[in-house]
This record gives C-alpha cells, structure tokens and sequence, in this order.
C-alpha cells in the first residue's frame, strides 16, 4: 500500500494531537467492525523487562495478572465464539503461573493459538515449556527489536540482544520457524525512537539474510510495526520534546487503504480484569470496547458486523503507511 497524503486535520485539544476521528470523516471512511475472528487476551502486566517502548507500562513491579476465575469466564467465552485465533499477551505472559494449563484448555476449542513473546522469559523456560506449546501447535510471535545489540538493549535493558538470540536458537532447535515443520515462529520488529516503521518487504529480507548468516537463525515472517504512543513511549515522547513531531508523522503518513485491514475490525480484547476492549492500544489507554465498560460475563454475544469501533489519536499508528494489521 502507499500513503495518498491525506491532509492534515486541525489540531486536537492538546494542542500537539490530531484528531482521529476527524481524518477518517474528511476522507470518507468509518471505522466498523466485520465478523469477529481473533480473541486477545492480555493475561497480566507483568513483564521481566521495562521496555522503553512498552505502551502497557508493564515491567517487574506490575503485580496485575488474570486471575484463575477470570481466566475460567475466558475459557467459557471462547467456547461460545466461533474464533479462528485465540491470541496470548501480556506483559510476558509466561510469567502467569497456570499459563502452560490454559493453553492445554484452550487449544482443545480452537484453531490456533498465537503466544506473544519478548524472547527472554521464553529463553529462561527452556525446553519442557517450549516443548508444551509445540504440543499444542502454538504459533510464537517474538519481540525482536533490532539486529544491532546496542539499539536492542538501549529498548530492553542489558543482556537482552543475547537473551533474544539465545531463545531463538532453542526455538529452531525444537522446530519453531523451520520449513515445513508447521510450527510458527514469526518476529515483530519497532522503531528505537520517535521514527516510522520501515518497509516491512525489504526489512524482512534483511532479517532473514543476517540472523542465517550470523546465527542459524530461521523465522517465518517479519511484522514492522511503529510504536504506539501510548505509556512509556508516549512519556518519553514529551518528556524529549518530541511528542508533537512523532504525532505529525503519524497523521502526515495516513493510508486510507490501510483502514480496511485495520486488526480491530476482527479482534476482541479481553484485559487481565476481564473487560472487553476493541485492541490492545484502547486497552492501555483505557477505552473500552465501543466506548462502553462491558465484562466479558456480561457478553452474551461476540460483537456484530457494523458495530462502531473507539477510536483515538493513537489510531494514527495503525494507519500509517502500510498498516499495522
């Protein structure tokens, strides 16, 4: 896809923002849902790592974690949807202890399992854990930064370019991400500061060619995805003066095209607390699923075809360039 150049719309209310809503109106377009495929489920905020840019703030310190009951009103929903993926994240979601048992539950309703990962946690598990997601043919979806150690570690700390490395090593050891072996091993990749996402074709290549080269490192796919700013990303952008500018490149990069595969229109997002959210960014900035606090207990139903989807200014990261789908 390539950018149209949408103009600008006028300033928002904090004066550095740029309305959403409002560049969707100018160009013809509404943001709807079509039939529901994909549940998220945030199982917690806490993480190992204290990523710079974590849009969920979540770090050692986070003690919010999806309880067992909350986790069994998960489990119960997911029976009465007709999901075609069910998608674990955190945090690292890892860290929750009756992680490997909800797993084992879930994978028995649906079709495929997603588990979101920063490596580390992963790597420190070792192989009786990764060895219970082949099992259940769990497809692994790794935060990996940077092929540079420096950018890497200047996100998520020391030590976590080689924890990385080392993770993913013992993935293709097991099978994860090698031809033919239908275990998915797919790498996300962000931005080390106030920048767009590069192009995803060319990156990936890149990706591919080095970590072989280098490591013996084989994946399936790569995602280039900007960061949303939104918790520590958004108080590093003001706290930097940079706030404003990264807002304008967002809004400036606006594709109309990317709308339409836009992740929110398929997903649910369920919290750690058990409410539903339209994606992972509204939760964080706490906007409920169409501007409305439902618990999943409360949800009779999966939400219908046209139904509205909240939005807000961090949107702009999603609709840039080629998308964040």
């Amino acid at each position: 896809m390539t950018n149209t150049g949408a103009p600008l719309p006028a300033p928002g209310k904090e004066g550095g923002t740029y309305s959403f809503g409002e560049t969707l109106g100018k160009n013809g377009l509404s943001l709807e849902r079509e039939v529901t495929r994909t549940l998220q489920i945030n199982v917690g905020l806490m993480c190992n790592q204290t990523c710079s840019h974590c849009h969920l703030e979540a770090g050692p310190a986070r003690r919010e974690m999806m309880s067992l009951t909350t986790m069994q009103q998960v489990v119960e929903f997911a029976g009465r949807g007709n999901f075609q993926q069910v998608d674990i994240t955190g945090g690292a979601p890892e860290l929750h202890p009756r992680l490997p048992e909800f797993i084992e539950v879930l994978s028995g309703k649906e079709k495929q399992l997603i588990l979101r990962s920063n490596l580390s946690v992963l790597g420190q598990k070792g192989p009786p854990f990764i060895h219970h997601l082949k099992k259940h043919g769990v497809r692994i979806m790794a935060s990996f930064p940077s092929l540079n150690a420096s950018q890497t570690e200047a996100l998520r700390g020391q030590g976590m370019f080689t924890a990385g490395l080392d993770a993913l090593v013992m993935l293709n050891q097991m099978g994860y991400g090698l031809a033919d072996s239908g275990l998915g091993l797919d790498l996300v990749v962000n931005p080390t500061g106030a920048f767009l996402a590069p192009a995803q074709a060319g990156l990936e290549k890149r990706f591919h060619t080095v970590l072989a080269q280098k490591w013996g490192i084989h994946f399936n796919r790569l995602l280039s995805f900007s960061n949303v700013p939104l918790g520590r990303f958004r108080q590093w952008l003001q706290q930097s003066g940079n706030y404003q500018a990264y807002m304008r490149k967002l809004s400036s990069a606006f594709n109309p095209a990317a709308v339409a595969g836009l992740m929110c229109r398929t997903l649910l997002s369920v919290s750690w607390d058990g409410h539903l959210y339209d994606c992972d960014f509204n939760q964080a900035a706490g906007i409920f699923k169409g501007n409305r606090k439902v618990h999943i207990t409360a949800a009779d139903s999966l939400p219908a075809p046209g139904d509205p989807i909240a939005v807000a200014d961090h949107c702009f990261t999603c609709t840039a360039g080629a998308g964040f789908t």
